[in-house]
């Protein structure tokens, strides 16, 4: 397998090692490969703070061709029990994260691993990287990714295998949709899977089919149990008739079965609750942030010794307080702030007219309305430039590294050629007033320039 000659360019020596064993250490990597005689260097690549496999890494060579032949010979080989996948070491970030001719498998048999994807969809074009997921015993999790260099070699993928049957199974073969880009499924959309849950422990998987049958015909129904064998208080019931799915679900959920009220609803897939939650978790976010508004107050320069309790007590004076946090570090010694959250603005306001500067156990507090993030940014820019725009004014010539304007300009209808003459103006340092004419007096230089000479050589008529 040749590398493009787009990639040819970048890494046409450099292979990408993906799924390493996280015990595996440079010098194994290194061995590995040492077979290739023009094998320049290994690297496995760590996190920062812990040391520990980030599980890949990279082989580099000397020769192209060596580096094809690995990528031929050594592809999903056995490396310390766990099957590696190479591929061409791509520098482009933005090839590697757009997901063009990014192709999912789903609904593989077992006897379908790294390999064997490979081979059924080589035929189709040029494959960068091919992978089907496992769990932690090495099991297949029975879906995969193929990775195309183009997208035309995907989509030709996707329309001859796309319902084939492969060792027994009809396989599913899609474009790869990121997490970030899936949208939830329409909660109208017809479903035969329902999940129940609120099960007493001692109900059984009979029990269950009793309740439920009544309802159309069930294709299959699982109570799920621990490495026990006791039931985890939640099952799922797979109808063959979606009407019969969602009847049950109306006729279900709520309703008392032994000593527990049953949910049951359509059952989810664990990113779209994962979704979801985020959804509501930001929405509450959101609510509280409207609901707390200018009711939140920042407290700094609080003395060490001073404990929330005494916090609170002191801005009690002001309304009724919700709560009170002083920031800690990992060790739990005060970082000299806080909070304190009032119950309406009008009491917020009082207390930061009340105890602004106010002497607390020997330190002047520092109160004012608590600003988020975002909006504490905003408000520096903004401080940042009118600070700027009135130092050096909306019309001035650009500032020297050293704190100066340039020194010398001509004069109107002077052309400035030669030497410095007569007729030439000096721009004073920035800050000192208007502008200094030849044959003035010369603007006395800044304190912290009167250790040492001037840095501005004046030129006075004679």
């Amino acid at each position: 397998m040749e590398p493009s000659p787009a990639n040819a360019a970048n890494a046409k020596s450099s292979l990408y090692v993906g799924d390493l064993h996280p015990d595996i250490v440079h010098e194994q990597l290194f061995q590995a490969f040492s077979d290739l005689k023009s094998l320049a260097s290994v690297r496995v690549c760590r996190d920062l703070r812990s040391s520990k496999s980030l599980g890949y890494g990279y082989v580099n060579f000397d020769s192209a061709d060596d580096a094809a032949r690995a990528l031929e010979t050594k592809n999903h080989m056995q490396f310390n029990g766990k099957t590696i996948r190479l591929m061409w070491s791509r520098r482009d970030s933005d090839f590697r994260r757009n997901g063009i001719g990014n192709v999912f498998v789903k609904n593989l048999s077992e006897s379908v691993d790294n390999g064997k994807l490979q081979d059924m969809f080589q035929k189709f074009g040029n494959i960068l990287s091919c992978k089907v997921v496992t769990s932690d015993d090495g099991s297949s999790r029975g879906h995969g990714f193929i990775q195309f260099e183009s997208e035309n070699s995907a989509i030709s993928a996707i329309e001859a295998l796309n319902g084939a049957t492969i060792d027994g199974k009809k396989i599913f073969v899609g474009s790869h949709v990121r997490k970030a880009d899936r949208t939830l499924p329409n909660p109208d959309a017809q479903f035969t899977n329902i999940y129940v849950k609120n099960l007493d422990l001692g109900m059984t998987e009979q029990e269950l089919q009793e309740k439920f049958a009544k309802f159309g015909k069930i294709l299959s129904l699982v109570i799920s149990k621990d490495e026990n064998g006791s039931s985890k208080g939640f099952g799922f019931v797979n109808f063959e008739n979606p009407d019969d799915a969602r009847r049950a679900v109306e006729a279900m959920n709520g309703l008392q079965l032994g000593s527990k009220n049953l949910y049951v609803g359509r059952a989810q897939k664990k990113a779209e609750r994962e979704q979801i939650l985020r959804q509501q978790f930001e929405e509450k976010r959101q609510e509280q942030i409207q609901k707390y508004k200018d009711c939140n107050v920042y407290v700094k320069n609080i003395n060490d010794s001073v404990s929330e309790d005494m916090l609170r007590e002191l801005f009690s004076q002001c309304g009724s307080i919700t709560s009170v946090k002083i920031m800690q570090d990992i060790k739990g010694i005060s970082r000299g702030f806080g909070f304190v959250c009032f119950s309406t603005r009008d009491e917020a306001n009082k207390a930061v007219s009340t105890f602004q500067s106010y002497m607390f156990h020997k330190k002047p507090l520092s109160v004012s309305i608590a600003q988020r993030k975002e909006e504490r940014l905003v408000h520096l820019q903004m401080q940042y430039g009118q600070r700027l725009t009135g130092i050096v004014g909306p019309t001035s010539p650009p500032v020297m590294p050293s704190g100066y304007s340039p020194v010398f300009y001509p004069a109107p209808g002077v052309v400035a050629h030669g030497p410095p003459r007569p007729g030439l103006m000096y721009q004073p340092p920035v800050g000192l007033g208007t502008v200094w004419r030849g044959n003035a007096f010369v603007p006395p230089p800044r304190p912290f320039q009167q250790s040492r000479p001037s840095m501005v050589r004046m030129f006075i008529s004679q």
